[in-house]
């Protein structure tokens, strides 16, 4: 299942996932993750079951391909062969050579980039899978590649998705249900259907009109 999360600049959307990540703490109430609250005493644990990419990948530019892609798997002491079939399972689903293994994010295109940080992110097949604005930086013809990727690896890997984006048109693509924030509030949630057929507010109803009227 996924879930975009939308709404203005400035909204809260990232924040909202660096919160479950265990990078932001609230000042009031508490973040329930996996059924129950963080403990922030033990936040490693807890991100070896999330996965999380970003717009721009955050790739180490020192690190090959393959490094990037493993480097988890590796700190957690996997044996080699588990990390070669994991890896090469992955780099299958995003449509990346498995030759490109020694190459370094410096030579690789932004689509193939943005391609290993999914896949780093999916090293440690996570229950939860975060991704912050994950192909903004796209040029449109990349952008639609690589969304055609992640619908591929949600089928192929059936996991919770959540998706923050500033582009309604891609949430509606990508994701069966909406998250509608607005200065840090929950405006509206529900299916994409319930919500363009019965928006809540106003707010709700100018922001689905502003953004597919572009």
């Amino acid at each position: 299942m996924t879930t975009a999360v939308v709404g203005p600049s400035g909204s809260g959307k990232s924040t909202l996932l660096q919160m479950i990540n265990g990078l932001v703490r609230p000042n009031h109430g508490t973040v329930v993750v996996f059924g129950k609250p963080i403990d922030y005493q033990r936040l490693p644990e807890l991100r070896l079951r999330i996965g999380y990419a970003v717009q721009g990948t955050g790739l180490f530019p020192h690190l090959t391909v393959e490094a990037n892609i493993t480097l988890l798997a590796r700190l957690i002491k996997w044996d080699a062969e588990r990390i070669k079939a994991r890896t090469e399972e992955l780099m299958e689903l995003v449509n990346l050579p498995f030759s490109y293994v020694q190459r370094y994010p410096h030579e690789l295109s932004g689509g193939e980039q943005q391609r290993v940080g999914l896949c780093r992110a999916m090293m440690l097949n996570p229950q939860v899978f975060l991704l912050d604005e994950p192909f903004g930086a796209l040029d449109p013809i990349t952008r639609n590649e690589i969304q055609r990727e992640f619908l591929h690896l949600q089928r192929s890997e059936a996991r919770t998705i959540i998706l923050v984006t500033h582009d309604l048109r891609e949430a509606l693509k990508l994701a069966e249900r909406l998250v509608i924030l607005d200065q840090g509030r929950l405006v509206q949630h529900g299916t994409c259907a319930e919500i363009l057929e019965k928006p809540a507010n106003g707010f709700v109803r100018n922001f689905f009109q502003s953004q597919l009227e572009i």
